[in-house]
C-alpha cells in the first residue's frame, strides 16, 4: 500500500514543525526518514500513522485520507510501533504476539486458526518461535524488539510504520533487526517505512531515504541522490565526504 502526503503541514501547539510537505511513499519498498534531533521525523511517522492530524494538508493510503478511513479497518492495513513500546509485567512472548490479532478480531469472538497461525508464522520470521513462553522482561533489547516487531507482523498488514525501532539497540542487534525488516519486504513485499538515526545502515537498508533538517524538507529518493555532502551541510551542518560503501556500493557517509 502507498502512502502520500499533500502539501502537509505538521507541528504542535499551532507551532508548525514542518510546512508544505509534498510527498509520495510507495508500495513495497523500504523507506527510512532521516535528520537531525527535533526536526519532526516522530511527527512525520505518528501523522502518517494518524496518531496525530495534520495543521493543514492530508495524508492519503492508496488514494483516499485516512482520517476517511474507519478505525478497524485501517489497522487491517497499517501496523504501527512507536519508540520504546511498553507491555505489561511479565507478559510472555507469545501473549504479546496475540495482540497483533486484535484488528481481526470482534470483543468476543473465539480465538480462529488463522489467528494461530498468523501468530506461529510471525514468530519463525523473526526467528522467536522457541521463546513464546518466555517472558518479554527476561529477553535482551535485541531479542525484545524482535518480539515487538513479531507483534505487527501477526496484524498482517502490508504497510508497517516503526518509530526508531533500533534506538538502544547495540549495532549487531542493528543490524539483525534492519535485516529482518528487509527479508520481510523482499520476500513478502511489505511496505516498511520507518524513522532511523544512522545514515549509513538507512543507505544500506533502505530504498527510499526522506531528509528533513531544522528549517523543513531537504530531500528525498534513492539513498546516493539524498545523502550528498550539500544535503548533509544544509540537514546537520555537518562536513562530511560521501564515498562508495565497499560492501554495497550505495552511499558510505564519512564526517570530516
Amino acid at each position: 500500500m502507498s502512502l502520500t502526503a499533500e502539501n502537509l503541514t505538521l507541528g504542535y501547539a499551532g507551532a508548525p514543525v514542518i510546512e508544505g510537505l509534498d510527498l509520495s511513499l510507495p508500495e513495497g519498498r523500504m523507506t527510512a526518514i532521516l535528520g537531525p534531533n527535533g526536526c519532526g521525523k516522530s511527527t512525520l511517522l505518528k501523522t502518517l500513522a494518524r496518531l496525530i492530524a495534520p495543521q493543514g494538508g492530508r495524508v492519503l493510503l492508496d488514494g483516499t485520507d485516512i482520517h476517511a478511513r474507519d478505525t478497524r479497518a485501517l489497522a487491517r492495513e497499517m501496523a504501527i510501533l512507536p519508540q520504546a513500546p511498553q507491555a505489561p509485567e511479565g507478559i510472555t512472548v507469545g501473549d504479546l504476539v496475540k495482540r497483533g490479532r486484535t484488528p481481526w478480531r470482534g470483543l468476543l469472538s473465539p480465538w480462529r486458526a488463522e489467528d494461530a497461525q498468523a501468530c506461529e508464522a510471525a514468530l519463525a520470521a523473526v526467528g522467536m518461535a522457541e521463546l513464546a513462553d518466555r517472558r518479554l522482561d527476561e529477553l535482551s533489547g535485541g531479542q525484545r524488539q524482535r518480539a515487538w516487531i513479531a507483534l505487527v507482523l501477526a496484524q498482517d498488514t502490508k504497510l508497517l510504520l516503526l518509530d526508531e525501532p533500533t534506538t538502544f539497540l547495540d549495532l549487531v542487534h542493528q543490524v539483525e533487526v534492519l535485516g529482518l525488516l528487509r527479508r520481510r519486504n523482499r520476500e513478502a513485499g511489505l511496505t516498511v517505512i520507518s524513522v532511523l538515526h544512522d545514515l549509513n545502515l538507512a543507505a544500506r537498508y533502505s530504498d527510499l531515504l526522506v531528509l528533513l533538517g531544522r528549517d523543513g524538507p531537504v530531500a528525498h529518493g534513492a539513498p546516493a541522490e539524498v545523502l550528498t555532502p550539500e544535503n548533509l551541510k544544509t540537514a546537520f551542518g555537518l562536513a562530511a565526504r560521501v564515498d562508495p560503501d565497499p560492501v554495497t556500493g550505495g552511499p558510505m557517509v564519512i564526517p570530516l
